[in-house]
């Protein structure tokens, strides 16, 4: 049983305080109504979380639980109604807001029942000054601490495991501080009047220090994507320089040897000896092409400068690719998957003791409502195979084999899947991507999204055939 029974926080005050959290929130973001309309929202919304919190007061205990559901749907509504915001941003913004508003009016009728308990006066007077002097602080200071966190402009982007966990926290920490005036005989109940404020007190500044927490960790978490993003991006570009250089220093190098060699062609007499030089000529300068244009940007980045490692390492890639079916993919997951697979393709192929039979193949078309990409190279030797996944065979394991996890999470990230086997001499590997639903089916291949380094290997199937995937035939 309570030793000490103490007035306990007046209705009106508790849905104040809702109204004021949720009002908080709906100035930091971006509002669908302006002007007099928003302050006429925001007086009908106030009456309704007073007049929920005093009809909820008049019902049984048994049906608490139904009056505090029904002052959560108000908050909720406000918020929905007031800001341009998803459903899912809204139900965190009114975990926060309810997890506020128990601190604010917990805090001030704490202090109020020290101060001002045997205080007989009129709230026009001390009680009413002290009442606005709590509040105005408590919600400015709140404030100026939650608009570092939400700016008006960056989008919230809630996930469903983020509002959860919110959820969660607000449920608990509103349950926890409350639990004393439902049943006194638990052991995390209070039994005296002043602790038991005390507690619902503590339980709430826990609850937001938790939500304040929360949220700077997702704007750490998005602040690291950011950076990552960057990054990728800059490195693309980096290796886009590194790739125009060398192919500058091709071409000051064959300038060079063209000169000489067109020399030794005009000073032949032969007219099949000629034919010959020149047919040497042309085999010399075939595997140095114009760079890639498949339709997207980083994709051409990343196959030129493929191919040009391909012809210095004496590997014959072809490939087969409408870059335009990637725009629904970041340049970080495009860069992932495309630099990793071929990456490990080359070092298939390399593996390979017959300079001639160094072959990788790459396809990438569009089949119904997905997005088809496959990479095959010649192969030789076994795979390693360790709990269902397949392992580098590199020494340095610290450092390597991480190339097709991070295409398997970037293929599942947008709802595709990778498979990987080997067929004879032959390692493929297929990621399928559903295209989005709002995206029209791609048409006709273009013509320029052809490249081949060196020539085709017999049997490569044509885009978007149907044998495009398959092993190739050899």
């Amino acid at each position: 049983m309570i030793l000490e029974t103490l007035p306990d926080i007046p209705r009106v005050l508790t849905g104040l305080a809702e109204w004021l959290a949720c009002l908080l929130y709906v100035l930091l973001r971006r509002n669908r109504v302006h002007g007099s309309r928003l302050v006429l929202l925001a007086v009908v919304a106030l009456a309704a979380q007073i007049g929920v919190q005093e009809l909820a007061g008049t019902l049984p205990l048994a049906l608490w639980p139904v009056g505090m559901f029904a002052a959560v749907a108000c908050m909720y509504g406000f918020i929905v109604t007031a800001t341009r915001v998803s459903a899912r941003d809204a139900g965190y913004f009114c975990a926060r807001a309810l997890v506020l508003a128990e601190l604010v009016a917990a805090l001030h009728w704490q202090m109020h029942c020290f101060f001002f308990l045997h205080d007989e006066s009129s709230w026009l007077g001390g009680k009413g000054m002290f009442f606005v002097a709590v509040y105005a602080s408590a919600f400015c200071a709140v404030f100026l601490m939650e608009s570092r966190h939400f700016r008006r402009a960056q989008p919230l982007d809630v996930s469903l495991s983020e509002l959860a966990s919110a959820g969660a926290i607000a449920l608990v920490t509103f349950f926890m501080s409350n639990i004393s005036f439902l049943n006194a005989n638990t052991p995390f109940s209070g039994r005296l009047g002043l602790e038991i404020f005390y507690i619902r007190t503590l339980v709430d500044l826990c609850g937001f220090v938790a939500l304040y927490a929360q949220q700077g960790q997702r704007l750490q978490q998005r602040a690291r994507a950011e950076v990552k993003s960057i990054d990728g991006i800059l490195r693309i570009q980096h290796e886009q320089y590194l790739q125009s250089k060398r192919s500058m220093e091709v071409v000051e190098r064959k300038y060079h040897d063209l000169k000489h060699q067109i020399g030794v062609i005009r000073a032949e007499g032969d007219p099949q000896k000629r034919a010959s030089f020149l047919d040497d000529l042309e085999a010399s300068i075939r595997d140095y092409g114009a760079q890639a244009d498949t339709g997207n940007g980083v994709l051409d980045v990343i196959l030129t400068t493929k191919a040009m490692e391909c012809a210095e390492r004496g590997v014959d890639l072809t490939y087969v690719a409408d870059g335009a079916l990637l725009e629904f993919m970041s340049a970080m997951d495009v860069s992932a998957v495309f630099g990793n697979a071929l990456d490990n393709a080359i070092d298939g192929a390399m593996q390979v003791s017959d300079p001639d039979r160094r072959l990788i193949k790459m396809a990438l078309f569009a089949r119904d409502s997905f997005v088809v990409i496959t990479f095959e190279n010649s192969f030789t030797g076994e795979l390693r195979i360790e709990n269902g996944d397949i392992v580098t065979r590199r020494a340095d394991r610290d450092r390597h084999g991480y190339g097709l996890k991070s295409i398997r999470y970037t293929a599942e990230k947008y709802g595709g899947s990778m498979t990987v086997n080997t067929e004879d001499d032959w390692f493929v590997l297929r990621i399928l991507l559903p295209m989005p639903a709002a995206r029209p089916r791609p048409g006709a291949w273009r013509s320029h999204a052809t490249r081949s380094v060196g020539s085709a290997p017999a049997g490569s199937a044509p885009a978007g055939s149907e044998s495009a995937g398959s092993a190739p035939s050899r």
